[in-house]
């Protein structure tokens, strides 16, 4: 591929994991060979939501990641455009990888948990064959990240290092080829 890896995290509201999950694929690609663009999206968001004070303060509290600028981030939908624009759709929970099967079925081999590909891609395969054989298997919530809404500080900082491992783990098995 001659350009970056256009990548779409997807979470329920779009407030928490799946913009903890882009700042970290974004700060983290570079440097694992995989240059990146990374936007990130809602099943069911509220357009224009800016994320809380516990989203910021749990990535921030990640020492291994540049300090991210989130002030602008502001809650997005999932729309057809994102999906036409990403090459890949990493989900954190299997329900929006159903969401994402049942409202754009075209698109339903783009998208995977981010949990199941860490678990189930085959490392001697490039990034679109790795997704094609994950996106295959049935969507599994043991692989779910939690939603860390309504909890404490401590449950966001839980679910940011969660998403850190992951996000790791995926730009390895994602350069393994």
């Amino acid at each position: 591929m001659d350009r970056s890896l256009r990548v779409v995290t997807l979470c329920t509201g779009n407030v928490a994991r799946s913009v903890l999950l882009a700042a970290m694929l974004e700060a983290l690609g570079p440097a694992s060979g995989h240059p990146l663009e990374v936007h990130s999206a809602g099943t069911h968001a509220v357009e224009g939501s800016s994320i809380s004070a516990r989203t910021r303060d749990a990535l921030l509290a990640i020492d291994e990641l540049p300090a991210p600028s989130l002030n602008a981030h502001r809650s997005h939908q999932l729309e057809l455009a994102d999906l036409e624009w990403a090459d890949l759709v990493l989900a954190v929970e299997a329900d929006e990888v159903r969401y994402v099967q049942r409202e754009f079925p075209a698109f339903a081999l783009s998208c995977c948990s981010l949990g199941q590909f860490v678990r189930q891609a085959p490392l001697d395969e490039g990034w679109s064959t790795q997704v094609a054989v994950v996106s295959a298997n049935d969507p599994d919530p043991a692989f779910d990240v939690a939603d860390p809404a309504g909890g404490d500080q401590a449950t966001y900082d839980e679910c940011a290092n969660h998403l850190f491992e992951l996000a790791q783990v995926f730009l390895t098995v994602l350069a393994a080829p």
